[in-house]
C-alpha cells in the first residue's frame, strides 16, 4: 500500500470529466455557477524549489478569483495553537507507549523498517501511531528537499497576502487532527507501517508523482494511489469520501454567489467517482477540466 499521507497529497483527474485538448490537462477544474466560477485546484502540500515555476493556468485561476478556499484558513492559523492541538491528541499523556499501541510484533516490524531509513523509532515512543506516521513522513520528505513553505497552499497564501485576497477554510486544524485521532487503532497501525515501508523509496516515488501531476497521467495516479486507498475502507472514508461530501455542500453555496472562488485541496479529493468534480457534475453542475496552454512557438 502506498504511504497514506502521500496518497492524500497527490492525485489527479477523474476520467468522466472531459479534458480540453489544446494542451496537457492539469489538476484544475472550473465549475460554472449561475453568475460565477469556482475553480478546484488539486494541491501538493510540499514541493521543492526545482518544482517551480508552476503551470501558468494555476495563476490564471488565482487571478480570476476574488476569494480563496483551502482545507484550513491558513492566513488566520495560529502555529502555537496548532502545535498545542497536535500535542493534545497525538502525544500520549499516561504511561502508555507507541510500543504498547502497536503490539510487540508490529512494533518490532516498524522498528526494523525505521532502522532502514535511519529513523530512531524510540524518539516517537510517546506518540500515537498516526502522529508518528505523519512525523516520519515529514522528516523523510524534508531530507530529500521537500518543504511545506514551497507547497501550493503557501505559494497561493503568499500571493493572497500581497494582493489582499481573503482566504477561508473548510476545516480547522483541530478538526483535521480529530479525524486522524478518531481512526481505529488498526487503521493507525496501517498508516505507520505503510509510511515506514514506503519511505525508503520516497524520493523516486515523489519524482514520478510530481511528473504525473504536472502532465495529467490519469492511469498512473489513479491506479497507483486511489485504487490502493480504496482497499482500506476506514481510511478512505475518514480521510477522503466523508470530507468530499461535506465540502460539496459548502461549494454549492459558493456557486450561488457573485464572487469567483479558487478552492485548493489535496489532489486526491478531486479524483474518481467520489471526487469533488464528479460529485458536482452528477448533481447537475457544468464541470470541465482545465489545461495548460501549449507553449508559444
Amino acid at each position: 500500500m502506498k504511504s497514506i499521507l502521500l496518497i492524500t497529497s497527490l492525485v489527479l483527474l477523474a476520467t468522466s470529466v472531459h479534458a480540453d485538448d489544446s494542451g496537457h490537462p492539469l489538476t484544475l477544474w472550473e465549475v460554472a455557477g449561475e453568475k460565477n466560477s469556482v475553480y478546484l485546484l488539486g494541491s501538493i502540500h510540499l514541493l521543492r524549489s526545482k518544482d517551480y515555476p508552476l503551470p501558468t493556468a494555476l495563476d490564471e485561476a488565482y487571478n480570476d478569483a476574488e476569494v480563496l478556499f483551502m482545507e484550513v484558513d491558513m492566513d488566520d492559523m495560529d502555529p502555537i495553537a496548532a502545535q498545542a492541538a497536535f500535542t493534545k491528541y497525538g502525544v500520549l499523556q499516561d504511561e502508555t507507549t507507541l510500543r504498547d499501541l502497536m503490539g510487540e510484533a508490529l512494533y518490532l516490524e516498524a522498528a526494523k523498517a525505521a532502522e532502514v531509513i535511519d529513523i530512531p523509532l524510540d524518539m516517537l515512543s510517546k506518540t500515537e501511531p498516526w502522529y508518528a506516521a505523519m512525523t516520519i513522513e515529514i522528516m523523510v520528505l524534508s531530507r530529500i528537499g521537500f518543504n511545506p513553505a514551497l507547497g501550493i497552499e503557501m505559494h497561493m497564501l503568499s500571493k493572497a497576502a500581497t494582493d489582499g485576497k481573503p482566504i477561508e477554510g473548510f476545516e480547522t486544524i483541530e478538526e483535521q487532527i480529530q479525524i486522524l485521532d478518531g481512526l481505529s487503532l488498526q487503521a493507525q497501525r496501517e498508516m505507520l507501517l505503510s509510511t515506514l515501508e514506503e519511505s525508503a523509496e520516497l524520493a523516486e516515488m515523489m519524482d514520478e508523482l510530481i511528473a504525473a501531476w504536472r502532465r495529467g497521467d490519469v492511469a498512473f495516479l489513479e491506479a497507483g494511489m486511489l485504487d490502493e486507498l480504496a482497499k482500506h475502507e476506514e481510511l478512505n472514508k475518514a480521510l477522503v469520501t466523508d470530507r468530499n461530501s461535506r465540502w460539496v455542500t459548502r461549494i454549492e453555496d459558493l456557486l450561488d454567489d457573485d464572487d469567483d472562488y479558487l478552492i485548493i485541496v489535496g489532489a486526491l479529493h478531486l479524483v474518481g467517482p467520489n471526487g469533488v468534480p464528479n460529485h458536482l457534475q452528477r448533481i447537475g453542475y457544468d464541470v470541465h477540466q482545465l489545461s495548460e496552454p501549449p507553449p508559444l512557438k
